[in-house]
């Protein structure tokens, strides 16, 4: 097969607009980030057990883990913008598959092979955007789909007031929800990336990606699958602020979104390492005021501080370890790094529930998993200024 020349890759590259994925992921995280509340919310009206909501969040981040496997060949075969159509489709049909047969088996079944589909959006969009002149660009454009995300998530964690968690409607409206953001790419054809001369990431190349950018990969999804998948059981049934749920999940997802520019532009500026034990750190800082937390307002500040700082880690990692990589490998890259995140994300939930046996065991969890990785990423940052490296390496 005939690889790109320098000049058609300038030309797909400048030719690769930000619109599509933009916009279609921001109306998936909406009811994405709606549907990741509701699931556990919504157990007893469909008659399920509680105690389903941890190995429901695990086996999604395990379908997670297997779909980061498989994603670069479809996006090879189909290209960005059909890719994107397919997994969005899967997504949604996993949706009217938990409604039409509201049985445990069922519903881990669609969480499973949901878990795969979403891992193929991330993929796409990730790359899709990942694939810029410079690394500069790359981090703003990262930083931007953050936003998307973690904002869409935000307006999806409100919807649980305003929509509440029983009844067909919740799931009616994450439908219709995901139906928009299937539109966008069928309306928006142009603009997408060249795919067909996609390259795996040797061995040899594995072995050289920076291993911060991998543990900051795998420990924001022990942060973030926990987050996710046994927060809102934790807000509704342990802490004293049932009733503002939502409200609080939507300080986290809030604090993840409002922190992004911020990380990107310091994520050019200074030690990536250094940058992602700065945010472990004040995560620590976060965990210490949701464990004192003596009124709605100290929580909230808390839970808003804690989403940044969980939140910030994944983009600066992924950035991280696509410095210095072609954009032929950005795709294989992005699967690399998700499936990191997603090995973190099937631990989480299952580690979060048998830490410990008190009542606050997730928010103990949290605070072992941010103070263990704040002092790995100061040693290594440490080790590479030491070593005489540059520091904007991580």
């Amino acid at each position: 097969m005939a690889t790109l020349t320098p000049e058609k890759v300038e030309k797909h590259l400048e030719e690769n607009t930000i619109i599509t994925p933009v916009v279609g992921l921001a109306f998936f995280a909406i009811a994405s980030g709606f549907l990741m509340s509701l699931i556990p919310l919504s157990l007893p009206y469909f008659g399920l057990e509680p105690t389903l909501t941890p190995w429901l969040a695990s086996v999604f981040y395990f379908g997670l883990l297997l779909g980061a496997t498989g994603t670069q060949g479809i996006i090879k075969k189909c290209g960005h913008r059909r890719a994107f159509i397919l997994f969005l489709g899967i997504v949604a049909s996993t949706v009217i598959l938990m409604l039409v047969l509201p049985h445990q088996i069922t519903w881990l079944l669609a969480r499973f092979i949901a878990g795969m589909a979403v891992a193929g959006v991330f993929v796409v969009v990730e790359s899709w955007l990942l694939m810029a002149n410079c690394a500069k660009q790359r981090a703003k454009r990262l930083g931007l789909y953050m936003a998307a995300l973690y904002g869409g998530s935000a307006v999806g964690q409100l919807a649980i007031s305003a929509l509440g968690t029983n009844g067909l409607l919740p799931f009616v409206s994450v439908l219709a929800l995901l139906c928009a953001a299937i539109l966008v790419p069928v309306f928006i054809r142009k603009g997408q990336p060249s795919s067909h001369d996609q390259q795996a990431i040797s061995r040899k190349e594995v072995r050289h990606i920076s291993r911060p950018a991998i543990i900051g990969c795998i420990v924001s999804g022990l942060l973030l699958g926990p987050i996710y998948g046994l927060m809102p059981s934790y807000l509704t049934l342990v802490s004293p602020y049932a009733e503002h749920t939502g409200l609080l999940m939507a300080c986290i997802i809030v604090g993840g979104m409002a922190i992004q520019p911020i990380a990107s532009a310091m994520s050019t500026r200074m030690s990536k390492s250094l940058l992602m034990a700065l945010f472990c750190l004040l995560g620590c800082g976060a965990v210490l005021g949701v464990l004192e937390a003596t009124n709605l307002t100290m929580m909230a500040a808390s839970l808003l501080v804690l989403g940044a700082s969980s939140f910030a880690l994944y983009p600066i990692a992924i950035t991280l370890a696509c410095d210095g990589l072609p954009v032929a490998k950005m795709v294989s890259a992005t699967e690399m790094m998700l499936l990191c995140y997603s090995v973190g994300s099937v631990l989480g939930p299952l580690l979060a529930t048998t830490f410990t046996e008190a009542d606050n065991r997730l928010i103990v969890y949290l605070g072992v998993c941010l103070i263990t990785t704040c002092l790995y990423m100061l040693f290594k940052s440490a080790e590479t200024l030491h070593s005489g490296h540059k520091p904007i390496a991580g």
